[in-house]
């Protein structure tokens, strides 16, 4: 006798409304425990959902582009009273042949289980010692979140022998991939070695404190970016004494609205004539890193500090708004972000983006760029500083701004020119109007 089981989204951490980008099993398709039903991703996170049980694919409830939450029905399984009993150790090609199976798992002897601490816990540089095969690489067979692992080291999956189900390429064949690569000496990237394991208790009392998911997301992506995009950090600085009246103007203006409109939103303008101004800056290359992708729309990401670690909530169509509808949407992202209320999609699509320090302090600093955006805007502290004008010194309020940009994308000289730019539209807000 089969019954007829409902198998549902797991608990999947704060995503909601993720996207269903692969659909891993067919009805009919026989399944074990733990074998892949879909893969799902965000802009932060690529995961795999598992069947817990056993049995044959009965129908599938969902589609490619769907958009899934904890508790949504993904497949119903018919699931038999002798097939429900996972098999311990049983490989996937061979689940019919129990008694076999200890003489099958020793078939590949030769690669030996990673050493787990230093790999998993610092990710090896890139490995590639030619150019990735793109072909191959496209034709290996592997989970979206495996694929996008294995371009973040630089490994060609077209080389790689997987070792899971059916010969699917899983995380492991990758770093023990690298593992050789590291080895054997043909390493490309940075080529260092990865950091030693201390026991830090031994030199005095210790307390050892988690990461939260997002400080873990954000570290990968920013480890990526930096070792994988040529930066350059321009240092300027602009006179924003006059924007800085007229922000104080605009918000006794609108105290009774409760609007408060910051330099960010006046930032957020400048930078929208400045992308219209120099558009490679509003681009990014594709998969291949031999197109740009010139954008005609304008959505500026907005770092916000939150208490779990720093997120990028996007700010749409900033070239259709006013400064206020900004400063409005500046207030409602920056809650949404505290709150743990940012969706995904509120956080994707980005052209370019803002990280502000001015409310803590610095005189500068040179930001990550957040791939695959080519740049984003650094803004510390505004001082008042004299400055020479008409033959006299004269305080002027002088904001410091730092923009790190993708050297592939953009040369020393437009990043220049593009400072220069921002400083003469924020001196002169009429300049906004232009």
């Amino acid at each position: 006798m089969a019954d007829v089981k409902d198998i549902l989204v797991p608990d999947i951490g704060d995503f909601e409304g993720v996207e269903v980008i692969e659909i891993m099993v067919s009805p009919g398709d026989t399944i074990s425990v733990e074998d892949p039903l879909v893969s799902l991703e965000s802009d932060k996170a690529a995961m795999e959902i598992p069947s817990p049980d056993a049995g044959t694919v009965k129908e599938i409830k969902v589609s490619i582009g769907d958009k899934v939450s904890q508790g949504d029905l993904l497949v119903t399984l018919e699931v038999s009273v002798t097939e429900a009993a996972p098999v311990a150790e049983a490989t996937a090609d061979e689940p019919a042949q129990p008694a076999p199976a200890p003489a099958a798992a020793p078939e590949k002897p030769a690669a030996p289980a990673p050493a787990p601490a230093p790999v998993s816990s610092h990710r090896p540089p890139p490995v590639a010692p030619t150019p990735i095969d793109e072909v191959g690489f496209r034709k290996a067979y592997a989970s979206p979140s495996v694929r996008k692992f294995a371009r973040e080291l630089g490994a060609d999956l077209g080389q790689i022998t997987g070792s899971g189900n059916k010969g699917r390429i899983l995380k492991e064949d990758i770093k023990t991939f690298v593992k050789k690569a590291l080895t054997s000496g043909h390493v490309g990237g940075l080529g260092v070695a990865p950091m030693p394991e201390i026991d830090f208790s031994q030199f005095g009392d210790i307390e050892t404190q988690p990461l939260t998911k997002i400080n873990k997301l954000t570290g990968q992506f920013l480890h990526r970016n930096w070792v994988t995009v040529p930066h350059v950090t321009q240092f300027d600085e602009a006179d924003i004494t006059e924007l800085e009246k007229f922000r104080k103007q605009l918000n006794a203006e609108h105290k009774n609205e409760g609007i408060r409109v910051t330099v960010l939103a006046f930032l957020m303008k400048a930078l929208v004539s400045a992308l219209k101004e120099y558009p490679r800056f509003n681009s990014s290359l594709d998969a291949t890193g031999e197109n740009l992708v010139l954008k005609k729309y304008i959505h500026i990401g907005v770092a916000v500090d939150t208490p779990d670690g720093l997120v990028v909530p996007v700010i749409r169509d900033c070239d259709r708004k006013s400064l206020i509808e900004l400063a409005s949407e500046l207030i409602e992202a920056s809650i949404k972000a505290r709150d743990k209320k940012l969706s995904p999609a509120d956080m994707s699509g980005g052209c370019i983006s803002i990280s502000s320090l001015g409310g803590i302090g610095g005189t500068a600093f040179t930001p990550i760029v957040n791939a695959p955006e080519v740049a984003i805007l650094g803004v510390s502290r505004a001082q008042m500083k004299p400055v020479y004008i008409d033959g006299e010194f004269v305080p002027r309020l002088i904001l410091p701004l730092s923009l790190s940009y993708d050297h592939r994308v953009i040369d020393g000289a437009d990043g220049a020119r593009f400072t220069s730019f921002l400083n003469k539209v924020l001196s002169d807000t009429r300049r906004l109007l232009l």
